[in-house]
């Protein structure tokens, strides 16, 4: 990623802050400063680590943490402003490393980088996709509790999703999420309340042709079926072919799928592999929705999953020692803003031919230097501001960056 002149963060926090009702002074200033420290900090983030850098006592960010923040409404603007006229809506889980007993929804949830269950915690993350931009912009981070009574997984994610729609479908009525939403509780609720689901089925979908003939005369039901839908031979009379070539073929067509209990909008993409051919199912409630758009949204959810990278790697996600629920919350969607604060403040105001891959990386090492550099300015009394002294700060401010 190519750095240019350092621009701070702090425009674009206040720039949000500054329209958002019910920030106290306290808050406000507050919020600056964490998002300055997990730009900064390249060790461990916890409650000791931002008292090292920061300007207050470990116990004051403690307290701080449990403080509730609207995220959401922050970075609903965030992606309004910087991102493109044309978004989706991302979800999707993600497993958070934990140990000990004491903390509130400690369990085993699926690790995907693991391939299997593990001990620790789960966030459910909602993001924007940036079309357009090609990126994504993280929106929310909930906890999964890790009872849920009588209600399934699914129910709890779909109702997550439900409550916040007066923040989401503004951006965007598309919800993308991967094969294991496919279900009808999840899907069902979304349609009722405004959203039209875009995702993957298995491969082995028990799926019906609608009938489209001429109904017999007489008594008796309508028929509404006309045979299940063989993936290794799709009628032309219910599918049209998008795409053909030599190693893929792509058919789109409209057809009932049992399991949803609904009509879909499904794409059919067959890839010859190993000289046999092999298919996958992507469907969307919408009806009207192309295939190729369709196609589009669904390749593009991946980016929700550089978010969870960049923030475990770079700002400190996993990092919290709290035990609060409340801390967790502040402190996972802290992490998670700080990376789109990075991109709104160093990625996006670049011509998109010079943008090139967004390197949270090189953005830390940006800020880290920033951080230590005011302080031996601070220890040595130095002017910053002196002309021969500028350009050398200049120079010292990308020191270490892979892309300076």
């Amino acid at each position: 990623m190519t750095l240019r002149e350092k621009s701070s963060y702090k425009d674009v926090t206040k720039n949000i802050l500054d329209k958002m009702p019910d920030i106290g002074k306290w808050q406000y200033y507050f919020i600056l400063e964490t998002f300055g420290l997990f730009l900064s900090i390249k060790g461990r983030l916890n409650f000791l680590g931002l008292a090292r850098y920061g300007k207050r006592g470990e116990q004051h960010y403690r307290s701080r943490f449990a403080k509730d923040f609207d995220f959401l409404s922050f970075n609903v603007e965030l992606a309004v402003q910087h991102g493109s006229e044309e978004f989706t809506i991302a979800f999707d889980p993600s497993y958070v490393n934990k140990s000990g007993k004491a903390t509130p929804g400690v369990g085993y949830f699926w690790s995907g980088v693991s391939g299997r269950a593990k001990w620790g915690l789960e966030m459910s993350g909602i993001a924007a996709i940036d079309i357009q931009g090609h990126t994504a912009f993280h929106l929310e981070s909930v906890q999964t509790p890790g009872e849920l009574g009588s209600k399934s997984f699914p129910d709890h994610y779909g109702d997550l999703l439900v409550d916040r729609k007066q923040q989401l479908l503004p951006l965007s009525k598309y919800v993308v999420a991967d094969a294991y939403f496919s279900k009808h509780g999840f899907t069902s609720k979304l349609v009722a309340n405004g959203f039209e689901l875009v995702s993957r089925l298995r491969n082995d979908a028990d799926l019906n042709y609608k009938y489209v003939g001429v109904q017999k005369k007489g008594r008796g039901r309508p028929k509404k079926y006309d045979g299940k839908v063989l993936f290794a031979q799709l009628r032309e009379e219910h599918f049209e072919c998008l795409e053909e070539n030599e190693e893929c073929k792509i058919y789109q067509g409209k057809v009932y799928s049992k399991s949803l209990k609904r009509d879909i909008n499904l794409v059919v993409v067959k890839t010859l592999k190993k000289g046999k051919w092999g298919h996958k199912l992507y469907f969307s409630t919408d009806l009207d929705l192309s295939g190729r758009t369709l196609l589009d949204y669904y390749r593009k959810r991946f980016q929700i999953e550089f978010i969870f990278r960049d923030a475990k790697q770079h700002a400190g996600l996993e990092h919290c020692q709290a035990r609060s629920t409340e801390k967790l919350h502040f402190h996972w969607n802290a992490s998670l803003t700080a990376v789109n604060l990075a991109k709104a403040a160093h990625w996006f105001p670049l011509p998109k031919q010079e943008r090139g891959a967004f390197s949270m990386s090189d953005v830390k090492t940006l800020y880290n230097n920033d951080l230590m550099l005011k302080r031996f300015l601070c220890v040595f009394a130095i002017d910053p501001n002196r002309p021969k002294n500028t350009e050398k700060i200049r120079q010292l401010l990308t020191y270490g960056a892979r892309a300076a």
